[in-house]
């Protein structure tokens, strides 16, 4: 198209209206090219909604589409239809007789345009259409309440012809003002963004009717003084004020809506960067040059009025990737040059590697992209590549991703300099962009046992056919074995001389991976190699449809409120044996167990561990999906402990399944660790910190369930269980036991009977040994046992009874008389262990406490404990008040005292002597003294003491 003088209007020295009009005459010249550009897109049906939507808003007639009343506003400023849109409309409805608007006052709807990629190279079949009409500032609420009305039902009636129109009303004076109540196009994110919108709004908005923009008229050069220049146009009377209309300028984009705009492209680029990738580079484009900015809405202006008049080159696409070519050739960035090539490439969509169907003439939009893939040098083979992204598989999709993510991530670190450099990120800014941040960092971040996800929007599948799947030894590390997935059906011998489309240590991690991505889905043929696994097909299919079950694809949009707290377990999936056999030695034999003992934490007479692995996917509160795996010893409680530590205190339980699909017991061994966890999270739940006793073999293992400090100690037998449940508590801390631990044992009754505040003895008599077992739980849980010579029960109780009671009225002795302590005094139980009989389990009974009789064999025996150096202690005794002394006596203590009972003991009797009291105020200072501590010391003491008893 050939160039035409350029006018440069000057207000100081007269402006001629001739100029202004052929001003006006360019713009719709260019308008009048992209209607037809337009509509020569659209079906038959579409092209007549875009013909009659301004008759049927500038009318109201009862038997056309959009009716609601004789007092909707009506009247389209200075509309006239042609005779092509009366026919039309006389199509829909014989009775229709149009009547010209005169002498009815001033048309209440000022202009109607339409916004979007209608027009442009981008158009598509599914392009909807976006319009603006522009109303009166004067209407009522009422009237706007109609309108609104109308436009919705012209919405519903364009939907039966298959078009999408979305009706936006604009007020022109609130709009100058910055002032909206709704979104203004179908991709609008908010009012944050007025300038930025007005400024694509003059750019690529095509005029339908009504009044034309004063802004067309505005020199680019006197942009800043828009408003004095707007106003000497209409009081000269150079327009008249019913021919135009006023939406602003663009002489200064605050830098708010950079971040605003940034954020909002980079928030959809995550899912869909293709389409974001232009609008995210613009504003980057904009950000560098403030407060300078020279809008794409001016040079499109600036050209115009220069008279270069080109469709082509004045498309609103071309003219954005002319800046973005612009800017990211003075930087010499030729890499995202290209990435923003294909980003335009892929959004026009018209494959030109392949040739236009038969018999149609190549479209302007096919031609204008062969010219400018020409001008790039794009080759044939690279074109082929990009028309065929429908099909493109993992190896393509990674490689673009890596792109992608980069631009995304660089756009995001700009934003935020740039944010802190203008000092433009309000409170509300830097909340958002925070946000933005956990969800670049959720979306792409790469970190140990994190599935990646490498398909963000850039091919619509990426099933694989046929799927190989293979274990075998790592060339690194013996006894090491990899897995690896390889593309079609490889054989065995075969596998090695290919390229996998991903590695991976363990078997799940691979599987997960395959299926958020998409790489497996129900139609892919899977071959197995298993190595040295024990892996089958069953198991294999069963694995890939627990994963496709648990995290069903698509995931769900992630809630911003998500956003703003650390991430934590939403669903959990626990697979238990993943390609192992517990049994193996059993299956390769062909022998089948028989066994009552059934527990597969203690599987058999020899109480074998069937939980020998545990792989752990999650999904957590930011859909981030991660694996991990257990195996070892202790597998089962490492998978628990982490799991519970990564739940919030407080907050709510993740939805936990437990599957297991291993040659033998499966069902039972994913019931029984699921029953486990049942257990753990209930008393997880309650908040408060509390043990559960565990058995797996021969071993206990005991859980410390502190929120959010979740810890387990390994014991090897029940020596070791018992030491370790006789230490001290600082608090009282619950003990529960899953309900296979210490089958048959005692202790299995005795310890859920745990109660704060309460003393509580347990005894077995043993007759036939003549011994009896005192076991006992003190007011923090803390356990206490003692195997003791057996005469009768008042010769085995009394003695601790009156030591406990001693020790509480010490204990009561430091308390405030006031009450404000308001701890209540401590409890003492006695319960009576009996044995299993006919018809009866083993069970306890409730005793009453013995009577503290003061009577010849139960003389006071006191004992006071003193620090001395090092670890060393110093003990002073009393008999019936007499003093014996280290001092004195030295290491001849205990016999001193030996010797002067037995003197007291009629006939030299050596049944055992008991301490009766004990002071350890010195030894506690400072420490919070409990049961257990003094019934430690009083073992030692009363071991001493009877020793030298024996030997006296």
């Amino acid at each position: 198209m050939t160039r035409t003088l350029e006018i440069r209007p000057d207000i100081d020295d007269g402006i001629d209206r001739k100029v202004l009009t052929q001003l006006r005459a360019r713009f719709l010249q260019i308008n009048q090219g992209r209607l037809l550009r337009a509509v020569e897109a659209l079906s038959t049906r579409q092209q007549l909604v875009l013909k009659l939507l301004p008759l049927l808003l500038h009318v109201n007639h009862p038997l056309l589409p959009g009716y609601v009343s004789a007092s909707t506003p009506a009247g389209l400023s200075g509309f006239e239809p042609d005779d092509e849109s009366l026919a039309e409309v006389q199509r829909l409805t014989r009775s229709f007789v149009y009547k010209p608007r005169r002498g009815q006052g001033a048309a209440p709807l000022h202009g109607l345009f339409l916004m979007g990629s209608l027009g442009t190279v981008a158009q598509a079949e599914q392009s909807d259409m976006d319009l603006w009409l522009c109303h009166a500032p004067n209407l009522t609420a009422q009237q706007l309440q109609d309108l609104r009305k109308k436009c919705d039902q012209l919405e519903s009636w364009a939907a039966t012809q298959g078009a999408e129109v979305h009706v936006f009303l604009v007020d022109p004076q609130r709009f100058t003002q910055g002032a909206r109540e709704a979104q203004l196009t179908s991709d609008d994110c908010g009012t944050t963004q007025h300038y930025l919108l007005l400024d694509e709004f003059y750019r690529t908005a095509i005029w339908l009717g009504g009044r034309t923009p004063i802004w067309w008229l505005v020199p680019v050069y006197e942009e800043p003084r828009y408003q004095d220049y707007c106003r000497t146009l209409l009081s000269k009377r150079f327009v008249r004020a019913e021919d135009v209309l006023d939406l602003g300028h663009l002489a200064r984009i605050p830098p708010e809506e950079f971040i605003g705009a940034g954020m909002w492209q980079l928030y959809k680029g995550i899912e869909s960067p293709y389409k974001s990738a232009l609008k995210l580079l613009l504003t980057e484009v904009y950000a560098s040059e403030h407060p300078k900015v020279e809008c794409l809405a001016l040079r499109f202006k600036q050209a115009v009025f220069e008279g270069r008049l080109d469709l082509d080159e004045l498309d609103p696409y071309i003219v954005v990737y002319r800046r973005l070519e612009e800017y990211l050739s003075a930087r010499g960035d030729l890499e995202r040059l290209e990435l923003i090539r294909r980003c335009l490439y892929l959004k026009v969509n018209k494959k030109i590697s392949r040739p236009p169907t038969r018999g149609r003439a190549k479209s302007w939009q096919r031609l204008l992209l062969e010219r400018l893939t020409a001008e790039w040098g794009w080759h044939a083979r690279q074109l082929s590549v990009l028309d065929s992204r429908s099909q493109w598989k993992v190896r393509q999709v990674a490689a673009e991703r890596r792109v992608l993510v980069n631009e995304l991530t660089y756009s995001y670190r700009f934003l935020s300099q740039f944010a802190r450099s203008a000092q433009a990120g309000s409170s509300l800014n830097n909340r958002d962009l925070n946000v933005l941040g956990r969800r670049l960092y959720a979306a792409f971040e790469r970190k140990a046992g994190k599935v990646e996800f490498i398909n963000p929007g850039i091919a619509p599948d990426l099933a694989e056919d046929t799927l190989t799947l293979v274990q075998y030894p790592s060339p690194e590390a013996p006894n090491e074995y990899l897995w690896a997935l390889f593309n079609g059906s490889v054989g065995a011998q075969e596998w090695g001389d290919f390229t996998p489309l991903k590695r991976s240590r363990e078997l799940i991690e691979l599987l997960a991976w395959c299926h958020r991505n998409g790489v497996i889905d129900s139609s892919t043929r899977l071959s197995l190699h298993p190595g040295a696994s024990d892996l089958t097909e069953y198991e294999l299919s069963n694995l890939i449809g627990s994963l496709q079950q648990t995290f069903p694809l698509p995931l769900k949009a992630v809630e911003e409120a998500a956003l703003l707290r650390a991430s934590v377990p939403g669903q959990v999936l626990l697979l238990v044996n993943v390609g192992v056999d517990p049994l193996r030695q059993h299956s390769q034999m062909n022998v089948h167990m028989t066994t009552g003992r059934t527990d597969a934490l203690g599987y058999s007479g020899v109480r074998e561990n069937l939980v020998l692995t545990l792989d752990q996917v999650v999904l957590n509160s930011w859909n981030e999906l991660q694996v991990s795996r257990y195996d070892g010893q202790d597998a089962l409680l490492d998978c628990l402990r982490d799991l519970l530590n990564s739940l919030p205190a407080g907050g709510p339980q993740p939805k936990v399944v437990v599957r297991c699909y291993c040659r033998n017991r499966a069902q039972p061994i994913a019931e029984r660790v699921e029953e486990l966890l049942r257990d753990l999270l209930e008393i997880y739940a309650d908040g408060r910190q509390s043990r559960y006793l565990v058995q797996v073999r021969q071993h206990y293992h005991v859980l410390q369930l502190t929120p959010g400090q979740v810890s387990h100690t390994a014991l090897g037998d029940l020596p070791a269980l018992l030491a370790h449940l006789g230490a001290e508590q600082a608090l009282y801390s619950p003990l529960r036991l899953d309900r296979h631990a210490l089958e048959g044992d005692d202790l299995a009754l005795i310890l859920p009977m745990g109660r704060p505040q309460c003393i509580q003895v347990f005894y077995r008599l043993h007759e036939t040994s003549g011994e009896a077992e005192l076991t006992l739980l003190d007011e923090n849980n803390a356990l206490w046992r003692r195997r003791l010579p057996f005469r009768d029960e008042q010769s085995l109780l009394t003695p601790l009874q009156r030591f406990l009671q001693s020790l509480l009225y010490r204990r009561n002795a430091m308390l405030p008389l006031d009450g404000s302590d308001n701890q209540p005094p401590l409890e003492i139980l006695y319960y009576q262990l009996l044995p299993a009989a006919p018809l009866r389990a083993q069970r306890l009974e409730r005793r009453p406490a013995p009577e503290s009789q003061v009577s010849h064999p139960f003389y006071d025996v006191q004992a006071i404990v003193e620090p001395g150096d090092g670890r060393q202690r110093h003990v002073t005794l009393y008999c019936n008040h007499r003093e014996f002394s280290e001092l004195e006596y030295g290491r001849e203590l205990y016999r001193a005292v030996a010797q002067h009972i037995l003197a007291q003991r009629a006939g030299g009797e050596r049944y055992p002597c008991y301490i009766t009291d004990l002071d350890l105020s010195a030894v506690l200072a400072g420490q919070q003294a409990q049961t257990v501590h003094y019934l430690r010391y009083k073992n030692e003491l009363e071991d001493a003491l009877n020793a030298a008893l024996q030997q006296a």
